[in-house]
C-alpha cells in the first residue's frame, strides 16, 4: 500500500448538470471543485468541448475556461479537450491566445478529431463529418498561429500571436498517438471511457515519438497522460456505492435516450449485453478508501508508462468529490479531515 500516487496528477471536469439542477447550478458546482483542485496541487483542470447535451455545461468550452481561470490562482486550465474539426484554426488560436494573454503559464489546448456530438447537431455546426480529414493540417496550422509562424502568409492570430500556448492531441484509438508522434505533441488518452485500446496507443506513441519534427520545439520528449475514473473516500464502502450509482447514470444515459429507463430497467440492464458494454467503457475505474485508489492508481499508471495521470472524480455527490479530490491530492499537500453527514 501507499498514500500517495507517483505521477503528476490532474483532474477532467465533465462538468456534468445533476438531475434537477439547473445549468448555472452545474456550472458553479464546477467553480468549487476547481478551487478545491486549486488548493491541492493538482497539475491541470480540463473540460471537454460537447453539444446538445442537457447534462453537460461545457459546450462553450473556451468561456468556461475563462470562468474557472478567473476563480482560480495556480491551476493550469485547458480544454481537454477542443473538437477542432467544428472549428476554424485561426479562430480557436485567438480565443486562446486571449485566455493566455489573460492568464499568462496556465492556459493548454487539448486537441480532438471527434464533432463531440451526434450527426444533427453537427449539421446544425455547419459541419458535414469530411471536416476531420484536415484534422493533422488544421493542428499545424493552428501551431502556426500560436507559435509567430503562420502557415497562410500575411495571416496571424491577435491575440494569439506567440503566445505559445501548449498543445495536445486527445484520442482513443491509434490516429491519435501516431499523430502525436509524428507532430512531436504530448498525448492524452481518454482511457475513462475508452479504454479498449490504452495499451497499444501508449506503446505506439512512445515507440514512434519524432522530436525532430516537433511542433513543441527540438528539446520535445514524450508526455503521455491516460485518464482513469475515480472515487475515494474515508469509507470505502461508500465509495463503491457511488460508483455503482455513477454506473447507472451511466446506463441510463447511454440506453435511455429514446425513452427514459426505471431504476428496475437499470437494474435488468447491468445483466444485459447492453449494460455490460457501458459497464466496459468504465472499466478504468478505482472506488475505495485512498489506500486503494492510491495503489490501483500507481498500477494502471505503471502499466503504461503513464507520465501523468488524469482522474475523471465519476462521484455523484459533491461531497464526494471534494472528499475524492483531498484523499488523492499530491504528494505534500495535507487532506482536510473528513466532513461526512
Amino acid at each position: 500500500m501507499t498514500d500517495s500516487v507517483s505521477r503528476p496528477l490532474s483532474v477532467l471536469d465533465l462538468a456534468r448538470v445533476s438531475e434537477g439542477s439547473s445549468i448555472a447550478d452545474g456550472i458553479a458546482r464546477s467553480v468549487r471543485l476547481a478551487q478545491s483542485a486549486d488548493q491541492l496541487g493538482y497539475t491541470r483542470l480540463w473540460f471537454a468541448e460537447h453539444h446538445n447535451m442537457p447534462h453537460v455545461a461545457s459546450s462553450a468550452t473556451s468561456l468556461l475556461i475563462q470562468h474557472i481561470a478567473s476563480q482560480t490562482s495556480r491551476i493550469r486550465v485547458g480544454a481537454g479537450g477542443i473538437m477542432l474539426p467544428n472549428h476554424a484554426p485561426l479562430v480557436i488560436a485567438e480565443q486562446f491566445g486571449t485566455l493566455e494573454t489573460l492568464y499568462p503559464g496556465r492556459i493548454d489546448l487539448g486537441l480532438g478529431r471527434a464533432p463531440g456530438t451526434d450527426g444533427a447537431t453537427m449539421r446544425a455546426l455547419r459541419r458535414d463529418g469530411t471536416e476531420a480529414d484536415r484534422f493533422q493540417s488544421d493542428v499545424m496550422e493552428l501551431n502556426g498561429y500560436l507559435t509567430g509562424y503562420s502557415r497562410i502568409p500575411g495571416v496571424n492570430a491577435y491575440p494569439g500571436w506567440r503566445t505559445d500556448v501548449p498543445m495536445f492531441i486527445l484520442g482513443s484509438s491509434l490516429f491519435g498517438a501516431q499523430l502525436a508522434a509524428k507532430l512531436g505533441l504530448p498525448y492524452a488518452f481518454a482511457s475513462h471511457f475508452a479504454p479498449q485500446m490504452l495499451e497499444h496507443a501508449a506503446h505506439t506513441y512512445r515507440e514512434h515519438f519524432d522530436a525532430t519534427q516537433s511542433l513543441a520545439g527540438p528539446d520535445a520528449t514524450p508526455h503521455f497522460i491516460a485518464a482513469a475514473n475515480v472515487i475515494a473516500h474515508d469509507d470505502g464502502e461508500l465509495a463503491r456505492t457511488q460508483r455503482r450509482r455513477a454506473e447507472d447514470g451511466w446506463i441510463k444515459s447511454m440506453l435511455g435516450r429514446n425513452k427514459p429507463l426505471t431504476d428496475d430497467d437499470v437494474a435488468m440492464l447491468r445483466d444485459h449485453p447492453a449494460g455490460q458494454q457501458v459497464l466496459t467503457m468504465l472499466s478504468k475505474t478505482a472506488a475505495g478508501t485512498r489506500e486503494e485508489v492510491t495503489t490501483w492508481l500507481n498500477e494502471f499508471a505503471d502499466s503504461v508508462a503513464a507520465d501523468e495521470l488524469m482522474l475523471v472524480n465519476l462521484a455523484p455527490d459533491e461531497e464526494v468529490q471534494h472528499r475524492t479530490l483531498q484523499l488523492l491530492a499530491p504528494e505534500g499537500v495535507t487532506a482536510p479531515a473528513a466532513q461526512v453527514s
